[in-house]
């Protein structure tokens, strides 16, 4: 771990002095230079996600697709979304316009003597095994996420936006991305909350987003691949959150067409399984809305009004 971070510093330190400072200068935003090398770590995760990606990810998709892709602009649109947000761009918007939200928030609450919980603190010497650490605060974000997903999937409003996530008709390594903006801002804006409250650690919490989006980035691949009958309990597989996908089954409660699914975990099947939302079947169904499969409702094509109409059906106008 110590190893990692070093030669992750080093290369973070590097692209800041080689490529951020210079154009922060050239901006005038050498009053945040402090913020530039924090957002550059965010930058060097996206190109080392983008570049497992292209030379692991990719080639897989090409060994074993679940479907022939037809449609690349839709595809390409995806991958404006990839790059929005793996890049970095989404987080600079936030710091402007969240972030100082948040900063005044948890400055109030920190003069009023409530701190973070510190919850690796409550067993004695675990701070000095980093991995158990880490990894201890990955199953509790992955618990909240579990729980922000139903929630995406159960209240109609917040459906409304989230919706645009699973109108992919041809899901690809680029799809984890495609959301609604708003979607988005509020998930954040949750985990940060979270992060804050149980004192997670700010190069934890990179690394578990890091990890967290690789994962999905392969979950949502068109790849005909799963862990087998014992690692599909373990970990969430491209074979498993395809069914999430699924037209009907992966957003509906079976036979109802009410709001509802299967396979809601982020990484870890078990809170599925924990609360009777897992689907194992092995099969690889077509991705889609019911709606958009059957009433040829618009999910719109490009990236703003994609945004437009999702704005519209949170609003219960689209």
């Amino acid at each position: 771990m110590n190893g990692l971070e070093a030669a992750f510093g080093a290369a973070q330190q590097w692209l800041f002095e080689a490529v951020v400072q210079p154009a922060m200068f050239a901006l005038g935003l050498a009053s945040l230079l402090e913020d530039g090398y924090a957002a550059t770590g965010w930058l060097l995760v996206g190109l080392l996600q983008i570049a497992v990606m292209l030379l692991v990810i990719g080639p897989l998709q090409r060994w074993r697709p679940v479907e022939k892709v037809t449609d690349r602009t839709a595809v390409r649109t995806d991958v404006l979304y990839t790059l929005i947000h793996r890049l970095g761009l989404f987080r600079v918007v936030l710091f402007f316009t969240v972030q100082p939200l948040f900063d005044e928030g948890f400055g109030w609450l920190h003069l009023q003597g409530i701190g973070a919980f510190q919850l690796d603190a409550l067993w004695p010497g675990i701070t000095d095994l980093p991995i158990v650490s880490f990894a201890l605060y990955l199953v509790v974000f992955d618990f909240a996420d579990y729980w922000i997903h139903r929630g995406q999937h159960g209240l109609r409003w917040w459906w409304g936006l989230h919706s645009l996530h699973h109108s992919q008709r041809q899901m690809t390594m680029w799809s984890d991305n495609r959301n609604h903006l708003l979607d988005d801002v509020l998930r954040d804006s949750l985990l940060v909350i979270l992060a804050q409250l149980v004192g997670v650690q700010p190069g934890q919490f990179v690394a578990i987003v890091a990890i967290t989006q690789l994962s999905e980035s392969l979950q949502h691949a068109n790849l005909r691949l799963w862990f087998g009958r014992f690692g599909e309990r373990l970990w969430v597989s491209p074979r498993f959150h395809r069914l999430h996908h699924a037209v009907g089954l992966g957003h509906e409660k079976r036979g109802r067409g009410s709001l509802g699914g299967h396979n809601f975990g982020v990484l870890l099947p078990w809170w599925d399984v924990l609360f009777g939302t897992a689907n194992f079947e092995h099969r690889y169904e077509p991705t889609g809305i019911r709606d958009q499969v059957e009433k040829n409702r618009d999910y719109g094509r490009g990236f703003w009004s994609q945004q437009w109409l999702g704005f519209k059906r949170m609003l219960g106008r689209g």
